[in-house]
């Protein structure tokens, strides 16, 4: 048996990736107020219901999910059918949950996309159609009414005691498969609050110079890093959408923390351009190490009255260590210094993404370091 600390080639392959876009950092470009805020209000709604799925072909909830058949016998008990929960016994229903979301301003009758999941222990959605299923907000209120066929991505194939399953068969979507009884829609009044998506001082004082550019001085002020109020001027009173038809089109330079992430599970490393390197050395080597296994037959003497053959194993542990220079790098380096140090000691993504923590453990990383 062997076992080596290696990588493999899609990951060597995805390094090559990493450096050829790290070596030429983009400039930033300015963006669309459109693209970095949301107006406060405006958003979209959670939507919930329980439903069930029927016309499953044996996949779904068995005689143990006992809710299942409370609400067989519930359903049926509205069309005038009195059967016992305890009577029921069909593998062809499924318990579900029914999610979605209500956009702002959508009108009545419009339809919208819902997600369902399977409750119970149905084995598979496919096939299935989902019963009306009214969807409530938060406020116990009814918005949407869903029903339809659900499209399943996935299959759980079972015989003779083998099973294939691909992707996650008891959940599913409906397109389109939710109709919207009651509309949500805010009221907008003559002041405005734009939220960052991305909070930062800098991008909220040039919003807000940007606006007042355009709109006048005075119209619109950073009230912290996460927020711009807007003030409608007096010629726009009462039509706040022309207000932010404007502003939406407006572009700004919008600015951001120095940050590196990494995702320890793929080996993925992303930094920006504006990330330095405090004055360090780094020093990385690899370890090789070989476990082997000779097997053997110990015989016994010759006329040897209670000698018996044994057979056994020898095992031989081999390590070797890749020796690897040491690289310094000056003050203020950015990735593209960084970058060309590595490549020099032949380091892959999963070791990039050690040798970051270790130089933000040491303090020479002028970065936010965020793991994945």
């Amino acid at each position: 048996m062997r076992s080596f600390l290696g990588r493999s080639a899609v990951v060597a392959l995805t390094l090559a990736v990493w450096f050829v876009s790290a070596a030429k950092p983009a400039c930033s470009a300015p963006a669309r107020i459109k693209e970095l805020v949301e107006v406060q209000g405006v958003r979209d709604n959670m939507l919930y219901g329980y439903g069930l799925v029927v016309g499953l072909p044996q996949t779904g909830d068995s005689e143990r999910v006992f809710f299942t058949s409370q609400s067989i016998s519930g359903m049926l008990g509205r069309l005038g059918i009195r059967i016992d929960p305890k009577d029921v016994r069909t593998r062809n229903v499924a318990a579900v949950m029914v999610t979605a979301k209500l956009p702002t301003y959508t009108r009545t009758g419009a339809r919208i996309t819902v997600q369902v999941g399977s409750m119970g222990n149905a084995m598979s959605l496919a096939g299935g159609v989902l019963l009306v299923t009214p969807l409530t907000g938060p406020d116990g209120q009814v918005y949407a009414l869903a029903q339809g066929p659900v499209q399943v991505g996935g299959f759980n194939i079972s015989a003779a005691g083998s099973r294939i399953q691909k992707n996650a068969p008891t959940s599913g979507s409906i397109p389109g498969g939710a109709i919207v009884e009651r509309s949500v829609t805010p009221a907008l009044g003559d002041t405005l609050v734009l939220s960052l998506q991305q909070p930062d001082f800098t991008t909220a004082s040039r919003i807000a110079e940007i606006i007042n550019t355009t709109l006048g001085a005075g119209a619109a002020k950073p009230l912290d890093p996460a927020s711009v109020e807007i003030k409608v001027p007096e010629a726009m009173k009462g039509n706040p959408i022309a207000v932010l038809t404007q502003i939406e089109a407006l572009e700004v330079d919008a600015d951001q923390r120095a940050r590196v992430v990494i995702s320890e599970r793929t080996g993925t490393v992303v930094a920006g351009d504006r990330v330095r390197i405090r004055p360090v050395a780094i020093a990385h080597g690899g370890l090789s190490i070989a476990v082997s296994q000779t097997p053997f037959v110990s015989q016994p003497g010759a006329f040897s009255p209670n000698g018996r053959t044994v057979a056994g194993r020898v095992a031989s542990v081999e390590a070797k260590e890749k020796v690897a220079p040491m690289v310094s790098l000056p003050a203020t380096a950015s990735v593209d210094d960084l970058v060309k140090a590595l490549n020099t000691l032949g380091v892959t993504p999963l070791d990039l993404v050690s040798i970051f923590q270790a130089l933000k453990a040491q303090g020479a990383l002028d970065a936010d370091l965020e793991v994945l």
